[in-house]
């Protein structure tokens, strides 16, 4: 495409690199690692298409902002410099070792504070479904700028992050995860467990390894088996349904993710696939039941709802990958997204509703401006985002 066939796209990331002081010259960086995730993915994806290496140069100085930023303890935290312990010029060289802070306004609890659960949605410190998107996204910048410092920084915030949030309780029962854990990723902040996070964690470090081998980067830090092998049996029996649009979205997004692992020969079994694409065919229909989307804009989150169209616009890249590697996929798969492609109108209502300028105006939008425009733009152009 070239650069004004897709304006919107450009105009919100544009406004993004302004609003969080990603131009240079703008003292106030607002880094926030979700939306910095789809961000630096959007901005491969205008590259991939323009061929215009200042998005390329986005990206990048989006990750090195991130990682100095995010990577680093908050400014009103009494300890300072780099989450991972490590001196300035070792911190430079592996920025993600200690993991990588959310970026919400509020300083974490403290250990002997009594958890306020509003509170804590505003509250700083580790979320493990944040983390596995920024590794998604340092995948995608080592395999466009053929870099191969990105992988590296993956997979070490892979086995950090493994290793922090993992643990087996103390009947010895199936190993679990944390859902959020402190800023030094010494305690866990809330013991529950997401419900998608084993299920992202597997796809991603299959994602992580298949990039490596694809690169052709060698060293033990890319040896995932153990990993693989620990989050992979944390999925075994996982009820993936879920009625929340974002929750939804991510099966999807997993699911295209899933069938073109399949054609690296990363992942083999078909029932892993179907199992994903039955669970979002189930729960769309669930969620649409009551008709979330006839809602004013005042009643809606627009970031979760993209989250849905996203994963209903990577539907074609399944439907591309069947056509081009037919012996892959069996006919179940095919008439299960045949029947979730017929909820490809949710999708387009949702990025007509939000790119109306009246519904920009309303409190939901502006109270989440950053991920709202970003995730809407990767819902426009979601290639960057999906395609590995």
């Amino acid at each position: 495409m070239e650069e004004n066939s897709n304006h919107h796209v450009v105009k919100y990331m544009n406004e993004f690199a302004l609003n969080t002081g990603l131009n240079k010259g703008v003292n106030k960086q607002v880094r926030y690692l979700w939306t910095d995730a789809f961000a630096v993915c959007n901005y491969l994806e205008l590259f991939r298409e323009t061929r215009k290496y200042k998005y390329i140069n986005l990206a990048q100085e989006l990750i090195n902002q991130v990682h100095h930023v995010l990577g680093k303890y908050r400014k009103d935290q009494t300890k300072t410099g780099w989450i991972n312990g490590l001196d300035d010029k070792s911190g430079e060289k592996h920025p993600t070792m200690g993991g990588l802070r959310i970026g919400k306004p509020f300083n974490e609890r403290s250990s002997g504070d009594v958890i306020d659960e509003d509170l804590e949605w505003e509250m700083d410190g580790q979320y493990y479904h944040y983390i596995t998107k920024w590794i998604h996204a340092l995948n995608n910048t080592a395999k466009v700028s053929k870099n191969f410092k990105y992988i590296k920084w993956a997979a070490e915030l892979l086995r950090t992050a493994h290793n922090a949030f993992t643990y087996i309780p103390f009947n010895g029962s199936q190993m679990r995860m944390y859902w959020k854990m402190s800023i030094d990723l010494k305690r866990p902040l809330v013991t529950s467990m997401g419900q998608h996070d084993p299920l992202d964690g597997f796809v991603t470090y299959k994602e992580t390894s298949s990039t490596a081998l694809n690169c052709d980067v060698s060293g033990e830090i890319f040896n995932l088996d153990k990993e693989i092998n620990e989050i992979k049996l944390m999925c075994t029996g996982m009820n993936m349904k879920t009625p929340d649009p974002l929750g939804i979205g991510g099966l999807l997004s997993d699911a295209v993710i899933v069938t073109q692992l399949m054609i690296k020969d990363s992942i083999k079994k078909t029932e892993f696939l179907e199992n994903l694409l039955v669970s979002a065919l189930i729960s769309i229909r669930s969620y649409l039941a009551d008709n979330p989307t006839e809602l004013p804009a005042d009643y809606r989150l627009g970031f979760r709802e993209f989250g849905l169209s996203i994963g209903l616009n990577g539907l074609k890249i399944i439907n591309e990958c069947f056509e081009k590697n037919p012996e892959l996929y069996n006919d179940d798969l095919k008439q299960i997204v045949n029947k979730l492609e017929k909820y490809s109108y949710v999708a387009e209502g949702i990025e007509k509703f939000w790119m109306d300028i009246e519904n920009q105006k309303s409190r939901n939008w502006k109270e989440h401006l950053d991920i709202n425009s970003v995730m809407l733009a990767t819902s426009l152009a979601p290639e960057g985002f999906l395609r590995i």
